[in-house]
């Protein structure tokens, strides 16, 4: 069966996190995550989505890459990876989101089975959530798991 989690490697904003994790609620995902920052709760959820989803925070890459799920592909979101309207999502797979300001760094992008790039018109830069939406509707277009 096909699954999916989506989080942030050292969120900035926890207004983005609150966003992301309604939007996961939404598109089918079995959780969220942060890595290195810790979310604190924020009015951007209004649909009480941690009622429907777990959050899980881990302090570090170690730490995320220990509990990550046997088999769960790690698909980096960066500017300059492959374009995500080519990409073939795996059945079973954790997205992975840099923090607003810097990115996935270097060192985490090495870990990543996968990285993919949201095209755009202008600047291929987006907001945290924006991103994340984005890449989690792609996915539930492209019937992964169905």
């Amino acid at each position: 069966m096909a699954y999916f989690e989506i989080g942030v490697f050292n969120p900035r904003r926890d207004v983005n996190i609150g966003t992301l994790w309604r939007s996961a609620c939404q598109l089918g995902a079995a959780g969220i995550f942060t890595i290195g920052q810790p979310y604190r709760r924020q009015t951007s959820d209004t649909a009480l989505t941690p009622y429907q989803i777990p959050l899980r925070n881990y302090p570090g890459m170690e730490a995320f890459l220990a509990a990550r799920p046997v088999g769960a592909v790690l698909v980096g979101v960066e500017m300059g990876g492959q374009p995500l309207a080519g990409f073939q999502h795996p059945a079973c797979a954790l997205y992975l989101l840099g923090a607003e300001d810097g990115g996935l760094p270097p060192g985490v992008l090495e870990v990543c089975n996968a990285v993919v790039a949201i095209e755009a018109v202008n600047q291929a830069s987006y907001n945290v959530a924006v991103a994340g939406s984005i890449v989690m509707y792609h996915r539930l277009i492209s019937a992964v798991g169905h």
